[in-house]
């Protein structure tokens, strides 16, 4: 059971000679001080938590009062007092975190879970959710993210490797799930490192995905006419994804095109991770036009392929579709739904256009600070004008 109480240390006597009052902190049999900015002049002024003898006394401790009460319910409000040592829970009341839940790794990613699948990034919900099973029975329950260290990182890489016999790039994919956690309770000041507790393990980068396709292998997929409802699909979904500058399928299933000349999205994907404007505008070009009207729902907006899938699994079946439609048409390279995002902006920087627009575009890389007040107008006339200019090379 945790207390806290006014105290001054006998010993600890400031430069003019006076006494500083902390309210000092027990917990598991240690105690740690945060210091007030009341002082007394010598300790016949203090005792049993009192200010006495001193001209002042009675506003000082009503002062003194007030704060100690701040302070109590703080630590009323901390809840798994447990989990947490002395000088942890010194740090929490003395920084006045948000206590109304454990700061620990797995709150946190329960916390991001919930977000993504609110957000339909099941797929990505479900990794995050297998590494936080891992990590917390590694570590034999939940940890204070202030206790994850360099060593339990390094530790963790071991015990995946022995327990689970996973290679170095599966391991990073985990301890970069960790990371992803990490960051996020930095980002919300629930948490700080001297020293990151990943910095012991580097993680390689992943080799570029060779994913793009040719200007021809483009006109082949556009111009194909295949006979079955699925690669129909597949095909318009993909050349959709091209027209509308490589946007991602789930933003493109969610999009309501009733009325709209303008396709003006924030990806799910940066919703809640980038800060600024997070708007992608642009104009709807003629090509996309006709497959929207071809697949459009009258009373929803949204595109409609009459599967009664999940998301991830039209995604997976739009994928094989994808996949399946390209070896009819004999294409050689490897051809996803992502290949249309990638060869958007391959086909766009060999024609000379921007990185920054070809950026904005895809909503890749966003600024934190809009230079212009009219910044989203102003891209979005670049936007189109680069959108025209690669659809025009493939007419």
């Amino acid at each position: 059971m945790a207390t806290i109480k006014l105290v001054i240390l006998p010993h600890a006597v400031l430069k003019d000679g006076t006494h500083r009052i902390r309210i000092a902190i027990n917990h598991r049999r240690e105690t740690r001080y945060i210091p007030t900015r009341y002082k007394v002049d010598s300790l016949t002024q203090f005792r049993d938590g009192q200010v006495i003898n001193h001209s002042e006394a009675h506003t000082l401790n009503i002062k003194l009062r007030n704060l100690l009460n701040d302070y109590e319910e703080r630590l009323y409000n901390i809840s798994s007092l447990h989990l947490y040592s002395c000088t942890q829970l010194k740090e929490l009341l003395h920084n006045g975190a948000n206590t109304d839940r454990p700061l620990t790794f797995q709150s946190v990613a329960t916390e991001y879970i919930e977000e993504l699948k609110q957000d339909k990034r099941d797929n990505y919900a479900t990794l995050l959710e297998r590494n936080s099973r891992y990590f917390t029975t590694f570590c034999k329950g939940d940890i204070l993210l202030s206790s994850i260290t360099p060593y339990i990182i390094q530790n963790y890489v071991r015990y995946l490797k022995k327990n689970y016999r996973m290679n170095d790039t599966t391991i990073d994919m985990f301890i970069s799930r960790t990371r992803t956690i990490i960051n996020r309770a930095k980002r919300h000041n629930l948490v700080h490192y001297d020293v990151d507790p990943i910095s012991v393990h580097k993680i390689q980068a992943p080799p570029e995905r060779e994913l793009d396709i040719t200007v021809q292998e483009i006109k082949t997929i556009r111009d194909s006419t295949p006979g079955i409802r699925k690669l129909v699909a597949a095909r318009d979904l993909f050349m959709l994804s091209y027209y509308l500058g490589g946007v991602n399928l789930i933003d493109l299933l969610s999009y309501d095109f009733r009325n709209a000349s303008r396709f003006e999205y924030i990806r799910t994907k940066s919703r809640n991770t980038k800060m600024g404007d997070k708007r992608i505008s642009l104009t709807i070009p003629p090509e996309a036009e006709s497959i929207i009207k071809r697949w459009i729902n009258r009373n929803t907006g949204k595109l409609d392929f009459g599967y009664n899938f999940s998301y991830s699994n039209f995604s997976r079946y739009m994928n094989r579709s994808i996949k399946s439609l390209a070896q009819s048409l004999h294409i050689k390279s490897k051809v996803t739904y992502y290949s249309a995002r990638k060869s958007f902006v391959q086909h766009g920087f060999e024609l000379g256009i921007s990185l920054e627009i070809l950026e904005y575009c895809i909503g890749q890389s966003m600024k934190k600070n809009r230079p212009i007040f009219n910044y989203l107008r102003i891209m979005r006339d670049h936007a189109d004008k680069a959108i025209r200019t690669i659809l025009d090379n493939i007419k």
